[in-house]
């Protein structure tokens, strides 16, 4: 007779700690912790290797956590449910547990699939949240009252043991990127992965690096030490929403016996923080509710402004975008920083999209897809969501149209950070650092620097580029049509602060993901 077992399904939920499935499932009997390796999911467009080598080296910390409580993690190749048709074989399969997913179309895809296959097989599966994103939410009223809710519900323990099969399955083990022929050059400065590393991260910006946070975040320079970077670590879940919250909230008790004006600008940084926390799952509930935003313009009526299939000059355009030699040399640097590290701060990301969309004109489809597969952080509801509101499509933003040189004066005023990622200008003087095409002819023979030559010509002149943006954009959203719709998308997506909660404190006026 075959044993029971019950299986836990780990997906972007990488930790043994707040693992409400894992804690439920080992109260109901005997269980195999299980990660699929998918082949699909792992082919598309958006995966980088350097996402596999974070996952694997999450994979390993959880293995470890699960092996102290004295379970081993059974790693698998392939399509989901046949891979539980091959548990099926080796054991019986007693039920499924496994936190919900706001993915990508191939996820939801998948999750379909393995729904059918529970029904007609007769096996129950159990998701729960692990964040404020709400299932099938009828109206955003009273979402942030919700989230509060869920941040604040008891937080399920793991038992310190945990049975498991006395025939253990069979494990793939660590697989990696020559495993699954992936492309890609490495990135050498990316974040490790694993629930210790995240936890140790956390540590450290809410006892140090937090104290600058408000200051530092718009900057690419002060906000890689300033920002808290547990992007990655939430987008794959090694350390919970709960536990950051509920770290956080902790560390601002404490300083509030403290009083003083170090203490003040600590507590607004952390405010600020835990505003993005909170903006955090406000843009992935747009996906989860609109999941066609990972395609279509959430406005339709913007449609008619790019064109998704890029002709010659579009695509001209994106080639110099993803070969970072735009011949603006903050959007430069900043490609090139991403991919050597895969992070960003948040206002250059926007800055990006920016550029993409309204210099460049570029349909925003591709550009998002291109930056999904360098940001090690890549969560798709925050990044669809959020490259259409930079792009205009989303119809309630304001449109921000950034300009690369102001941003590059205000941002890397020294020079530092283009110096750093573009070497070729690195001799320049400062003032003309951000626009190299402005040096005087006599100038650039004296420093030997030839335009076009040592970098390129800027690819568009921003002032026409925008120009020609504002005279599309502008006439477009004051038409009847342009407005009705925007009013069912504020309904559908809008945010809905109720001054009694505490979110109602936390949302800031900054509208951008964690950084």
């Amino acid at each position: 007779m075959k044993e029971r077992a019950h299986i836990v399904w780990f997906k972007r939920d990488l930790r043994t700690s707040d693992h409400a499935p894992l804690a439920h499932a080992a109260s109901a009997g005997r269980i195999v912790a299980l990660y699929v390796y998918e082949p699909e999911l792992l082919a598309q467009e958006e995966h980088h290797p350097a996402h596999l080598t974070f996952v694997n080296e999450s994979l390993i910390a959880l293995d470890k956590s699960l092996r102290s409580r004295g379970v081993a993690l059974t790693l698998r190749v392939g399509r989901l449910p046949q891979v539980f048709e091959e548990l099926a074989r080796e054991f019986e399969i007693a039920g499924v547990w496994s936190h919900q997913e706001t993915g990508n179309a191939v996820t939801f895809a998948r999750d379909l699939r393995v729904a059918e296959w529970c029904r007609s097989n007769g096996v129950p599966w159990r998701e729960y949240r692990q964040d404020a994103v709400v299932r099938r939410l009828a109206s955003r009223d009273g979402w942030a009252h919700r989230r509060e809710v869920f941040l604040a519900s008891v937080v399920p323990r793991v038992p310190p043991r945990i049975a498991g099969l006395a025939q253990v399955p069979r494990s793939t083990g660590i697989l990696g990127v020559p495993e699954f022929g992936l492309a890609g050059h490495p990135m050498l400065g990316a974040q490790p992965g694993g629930w210790e590393a995240g936890r140790a991260t956390l540590r450290s910006f809410l006892r140090e690096r937090s104290v600058h946070y408000a200051s530092s975040l718009s900057s690419p320079v002060s906000g890689w030490e300033g920002c808290s970077r547990m992007s990655p670590h939430l987008a794959y879940g090694t350390v919970s929403l709960r536990e950051v919250v509920g770290a956080t909230r902790a560390v601002q008790r404490a300083l509030q016996g403290h009083p003083g004006r170090d203490t003040r600008s600590h507590l607004r940084s952390l405010a600020a923080y835990e505003a993005r926390l909170a903006w955090r799952c406000h843009f992935i509930q747009k996906l989860e509710s609109e999941p066609s935003l990972e395609f279509l313009n959430g406005q339709r009526v913007t449609d008619c402004l790019r064109k998704l299939q890029f002709d010659a000059g579009a695509e001209a355009r994106f080639q110099r975008f993803v070969s970072a030699e735009t011949g603006y040399p903050f959007v430069d640097a900043c490609l090139r920083c991403l991919a050597r590290t895969g992070w960003l701060n948040f206002r250059m990301r926007a800055m990006l999209a920016s550029f993409s969309s309204f210099d460049l004109w570029l349909h925003w489809r591709r550009p998002a897809t291109y930056l999904a597969r360098l940001f090690l952080d890549f969560e798709p509801g925050i990044h669809f969501s959020q490259f259409q509101m930079q792009a205009g499509t989303m119809g309630i933003n304001t449109l921000r149209m950034y300009s690369p040189v102001k941003q590059q004066q205000d941002q890397d005023g020294d020079g530092h950070f283009v110096r750093q990622w573009i070497p070729e200008l690195a001799h320049l003087p400062t003032e003309y650092l951000a626009a190299p095409w402005t040096m005087p002819p006599l100038l650039r023979l004296q420093y030997g620097f030839v335009l076009g030559r040592d970098y390129p010509e800027p690819v568009v002149n921003h002032d026409a580029a925008i120009a020609f943006a504002k005279r599309a954009f502008y006439p477009l959203r004051s038409r009847p049509e342009a407005r009705d719709e925007a009013r069912v998308v504020q309904r559908r997506h809008g945010s809905r602060l109720a001054p009694e909660t505490r979110d109602a404190r936390m949302f800031g006026r900054r509208r951008g993901p964690l950084e």
